[in-house]
């Protein structure tokens, strides 16, 4: 909604408007012109104010022809990468993967900044077409070289009927204050199995923005496991569509902050059509003056009876200073639905650890026990074992603080 005042520009908002106009994004300059970056009056960016979080803009990235190795390695990986926007040099893709490019932006054009932006900005779009199903992880490195660089960029997923995959992205890059602005657009066909996982692992001077659309046929079956842990300013935004019967999502993520890191994890989930479900299931940790965030609005439509659709996130404050902020969401048209939210928030219950000290357990220990206990239904379901390993690599660096 538009605001009936003008609206004061910030200099991030100016630099933005002077990148899209210089990329012929006139009507993405002009939203901006108008309304300014979202406040906390924007719904879907209640706790994530960007207008005051995100103070500047830098230059737009130059082309990167050579890219560092990606930041996590996982044995058998298929692995592609996209450096300052330009996808780079991919090894044999194997049997049914399509390797591609497309020209600009993937996202379904919605009233958000941050999709228009991307739509505005992303000049070439990575492309996988998946034609049967996919033995090796394919793992998608999406980084930013070099000094401050302001970076869009896109990749495009299509998965045949009855075909099924593990895709893996990983954000990365130098130690500069890039911020990145991130979308995956993903197409399930009738009955295909997907699990995909993004993984920030960028420096903590980036600030991080992705955007992840999910359409699912009959019958398809996703899972998504989103993981915070790197930039000081985070935020994804899915958008799962269940657009055919039978359609099932397992829709989860886990924030990992500490001082001075403010993530946030936003959900869309529409449920279009009868007999779909979804689990959507988040957890926070969040260690000195920190703040995490998920809201999660479930999506009814009025044709869409026997929907099953529950939602639920779990936070895990380790100090006092911490914040964890949830906002669950139910917006439903039809009237033989199954549908509920949940939210739940505290600190590491005093009877386990003390149990485990009594066992002569140190404490430290003990509360790095506790807390892998907290996240293990996030990773457990992750069967690829050098993924699963991988993975838990990064969640035991945090919880050492490296």
């Amino acid at each position: 909604m538009r605001p009936n005042f003008p609206v004061r520009l910030g200099a991030a908002e100016q630099a933005l408007i002077d990148q899209l106009k210089s990329a012929g994004a006139d009507q993405a300059a002009e939203r901006i012109s108008v309304a300014g970056l979202p406040t906390r009056r924007v719904e879907s960016y209640h706790y994530t104010d960007l207008k005051m979080l995100l103070r500047a803009i830098p230059a737009l990235g130059q082309p990167a022809n050579e890219a560092s190795a990606p930041a996590l390695r996982v044995p058998g990986a298929f692995n592609l990468m996209i450096a300052n926007g330009v996808i780079q040099n991919a090894s044999t893709a194997p049997a049914g993967v399509i390797v591609g490019k497309a020209q600009g932006g993937v996202l379904t054009t919605r009233d958000d900044v941050l999709v228009h932006v991307n739509n505005g900005l992303a000049k070439e779009a990575l492309t996988l077409t998946l034609e049967n199903s996919v033995d090796p992880v394919i793992q998608v490195e999406r980084r930013i070289e070099g000094e401050a660089a302001h970076v869009a960029d896109a990749l495009k997923v299509f998965v045949a009927d009855g075909a099924s995959a593990v895709i893996l992205e990983t954000f990365s890059g130098s130690d500069a204050a890039h911020v990145g602005n991130h979308a995956t657009y993903m197409a399930l066909g009738k009955n295909a199995v997907v699990t995909h996982i993004t993984l920030d692992l960028s420096a903590r001077g980036v600030s991080h923005f992705a955007t992840n659309e999910y359409h699912l046929a009959d019958g398809a079956k996703l899972r998504t496991l989103i993981i915070h842990a790197g930039a000081g300013l985070s935020r994804t935004h899915l958008f799962p569509h269940m657009g055919g019967a039978g359609a099932h999502a397992d829709v989860t993520g886990l924030n990992l902050v500490s001082e001075g890191q403010h993530a946030d994890i936003t959900m869309e989930t529409s449920h279009a059509v009868p007999h779909t479900s979804s689990q959507p299931l988040f957890k926070s940790i969040a260690r000195g003056r920190s703040k995490a965030v998920v809201q999660g609005k479930l999506v009814v439509a009025r044709d869409a009876q026997k929907t099953d659709a529950k939602f639920m996130h779990q936070g895990l404050m380790l100090s006092d200073e911490a914040e964890i902020l949830s906002k669950p969401e139910l917006e439903i048209y039809a009237d033989d639905v199954v549908c509920g939210h949940g939210s739940t928030c505290g600190k590491l219950d005093e009877d386990s650890l003390f149990y485990l000290l009594s066992r002569g357990i140190p404490k430290a220990e003990a509360e790095t026990m506790l807390v892998r206990g907290f996240i293990a239904e996030l990773l457990d379901p992750v069967e690829d074992e050098a993924l699963n390993e991988a993975l838990q690599g990064v969640v035991d660096g945090w919880l050492l603080g490296k």
